[in-house]
């Protein structure tokens, strides 16, 4: 799931990622061109009760951003709710962000 919620003043825009949390055991975290495709940067967090992997990032407005998953350090995902995908140089798809 993909949520997003404009500040108040329409600085930022707030994008909240979710997850099932079955498609990780150890770790996932949200990656793309906001944070130089570094996978140690926005790590998810698990949260048990909801049983899923989250994270809240705060994304200029009046941008695209593709962005991908990173699952249990080796395997992407992709989110069925990104805007559109794009294909990229690994012969596969990164999904684009609209904010």
């Amino acid at each position: 799931m993909i949520d997003k919620k404009a500040s108040p003043k329409g600085k930022t825009v707030r994008v909240t990622f979710e997850l099932p949390a079955e498609v990780a055991q150890e770790s996932v975290a949200v990656v793309g061109d906001f944070n130089e495709w570094n996978a140690e940067k926005d790590t998810m967090k698990l949260d048990k009760k909801k049983g899923v992997w989250k994270k809240a990032l705060s994304l200029k407005p009046g941008n695209t951003y593709e962005f991908r998953y990173f699952a249990d350090e080796r395997k992407w995902l992709n989110d069925e709710q990104a805007d559109r995908f794009a294909p990229n140089k690994y012969f596969s798809e990164n999904g684009v962000l609209e904010v």
